[in-house]
């Protein structure tokens, strides 16, 4: 056989890899892009339910709710530019995370409520726990729905190729 197709076949190898490699880093990056700026969220969502919780007589559930809403368009804004770094239209990602919240909410706030008012769970224990579980159900809603089609397409991305 001819030797020149096994070394291009080669060079494709080792391209294909050191390109699998880079896809591999720039995803690890991008995730604990997304896991350091859900933790500022959480810090906002966990100070505002705390202050609430504490200062006011306000049920479980609309302590949750208020916190809640504070840290998504905190967390939304931030992942947007600089951990997906999408140029998509704002208000159509913005329709699609709302879409998530949509489901979200009203599960985590029933649940919540249950777990606190109901089977009296501590309050914090269990916005930990749904916090938690919002962090990897939005990360994965995020990545592979909302800016599926648009990450590493605004200015940022384009300025660091």
């Amino acid at each position: 056989m001819n030797a020149v197709p096994e070394k291009e076949d080669e060079y494709n190898d080792e391209y294909n890899e050191i390109a699998k490699n880079q896809t591999v880093k720039k995803e690890v990056v991008r995730g604990i892009k997304f896991a350091l700026f859900s933790a500022s969220a959480g810090v906002i969502e966990i100070t505002v339910f705390s202050l609430l919780n504490e200062l006011t007589n306000l049920r479980y559930w609309l302590c949750y709710l208020i916190a809640l809403i504070m840290s998504v368009l905190w967390n939304f804004t931030l992942n947007r530019r600089y951990t997906f770094r999408s140029a998509d239209n704002v208000s159509s990602a913005m329709l699609k995370t709302f879409g998530f919240y949509c489901v979200f909410t009203p599960a985590s706030t029933l649940l919540g409520n249950h777990l606190a008012d109901t089977l009296l769970w501590n309050e914090y224990l269990v916005t930990i726990i749904i916090m938690l579980s919002n962090f990897v159900l939005e990360f994965l809603y995020d990545r592979f729905y909302v800016f599926r089609n648009t990450i590493d397409t605004n200015n940022l991305a384009r300025k660091k190729k």
